[in-house]
C-alpha cells in the first residue's frame, strides 16, 4: 500500500480587543490567491522540533503581518485538496495578540492586513467558505475560553 503524504499547514485567528487580524492574500499565490483569509502557512522541517505547530503559528503571524502573539488554543483541524493538487492538513489555532504594528511584511504573499469584527469577516466578499466555518468555531473557542 503506498503511503500518503501531506502538506501541514496551520492558520492563526489573533484576537485583539473583539477584533481578528486577517489578511488579504496576494493574486499571485497559488492557493486561493485575493482572498481574505487568516495569517498562517505550511510547517517547515527545519526549526522547533517540539510544539511545531505552535511555533509555525508564531511565525508565519510575524512574518505576514508583524504582530506577535501569546496564548494559543485549538480551533479545529480539516483536510483540503490544494490548488497545486497537495492533500493538506490544516490546524486553527485561536491566538491572542501581544504587540506589534499590523502591515503587510511580505507582499508577494500578503497584499493588506487589517483589524476585522467577525461580523466584517462573514459578509466581506472574497472571505472563502472555509474561513468563515473557522471563524465560527474560532468564535465559539473565544466564547468557551471567556476571551
Amino acid at each position: 500500500m503506498p503511503s500518503q503524504k501531506f502538506v501541514v499547514n496551520v492558520e492563526a485567528a489573533v484576537l485583539n480587543e473583539g477584533r481578528y487580524i486577517m489578511v488579504i492574500r496576494s493574486e499571485k499565490e497559488e492557493h486561493a490567491g485575493g482572498t481574505l483569509g487568516f495569517p498562517g502557512g505550511r510547517v517547515e522541517g527545519h526549526g522547533a522540533s517540539r510544539n511545531v505547530l505552535e511555533a509555525t503559528a508564531r511565525r508565519e503571524v510575524l512574518e505576514e503581518t508583524g504582530i506577535s502573539i501569546g496564548d494559543m488554543h485549538y480551533v479545529e483541524s480539516h483536510l483540503f485538496n490544494s490548488d497545486a493538487g497537495e492533500d493538506v492538513v490544516d490546524v486553527v489555532f485561536l491566538c491572542r495578540y501581544t504587540g506589534g504594528k499590523a502591515r503587510p511584511e511580505n507582499v508577494r504573499e500578503v497584499e493588506s492586513v487589517m483589524w476585522m469584527s467577525p461580523r466584517e469577516i462573514f459578509d466581506y466578499a472574497k472571505t472563502p467558505t472555509w474561513t468563515r466555518r473557522s471563524m465560527e468555531r474560532a468564535e465559539s473557542t473565544r466564547e468557551k475560553l471567556g476571551w
